[in-house]
This record gives C-alpha cells, structure tokens and sequence, in this order.
C-alpha cells in the first residue's frame, strides 16, 4: 500500500494549462519535477507527497493557493524568476517561516516557503 495516500487529504492536483510543453519545461526547470504523457492533452506529476497533473485548457485563477516547500528559498526564487515565472509577493517572513509568491506561465499563483 502506498503510503502517500492518506484518508481526506490532498493527494492529487490538476491544473489547465494553455500549453502543456512549456508548463512541464517551467516545473523541470524550477523544481525538478518529472513528467509521464498521457497524450497530446495531458501529463501527470508524482511526488513524494502529492501528485498532479496539467490538461489543455483556458487557466483561472481561482482561490486555492498550492504551497511547495523548499530547503533554500532563495534559490527556488532565483529558479522561478530564470525559468520566466514572475514573483508577486517578494520574500516575507510570517510566524512559522519565510515565503514568496509567483505567477506560472499559465498565471496561477504558486507560494514557496520555507522554515
């Protein structure tokens, strides 16, 4: 049994993305991720935690914020920024850690944080 999967907590994230190839270059680029191809019109992500995937579609911007954690905040910002993501909330500090926010290529807001 894997245990990632846990009773009522997020295991899977899907996210639409107006093109696919460039979604999955931003996240190898960023944060490593590998990707499985599904067709043209899909692709899937597995983590250690949480897997997901991207799907051809129109992003919205909705009002769930996904939050990755990172090991060295300043170097995942410096990742976003070079592979084209754009920081929306610099690097703050809040009781509990540091974080910044950024924009994908598709526009959803992503945090980032930190201990």
């Amino acid at each position: 049994m894997d245990t990632k999967l846990k009773h009522e907590q997020i295991q899977y994230i899907e996210f639409l993305s107006k093109d696919i190839v460039k979604a999955k270059n931003f996240y190898t680029e960023c944060f490593g991720w590998k990707f499985t191809d599904y067709g043209e019109h899909y692709t899937a992500f597995e983590g250690d935690y949480v897997d997901g995937g991207f799907t051809t579609g129109k992003p919205v911007k909705g009002t769930v914020l996904i939050v990755l954690y990172s090991k060295d905040i300043e170097a995942s910002k410096n990742k976003v920024i070079s592979a084209g993501g754009t920081i929306v909330k610099d690097i703050f500090s809040f009781p509990g850690g540091k974080r910044f926010q950024f924009t994908d290529l598709d526009g959803y807001e992503i945090a980032v944080w930190t201990e």
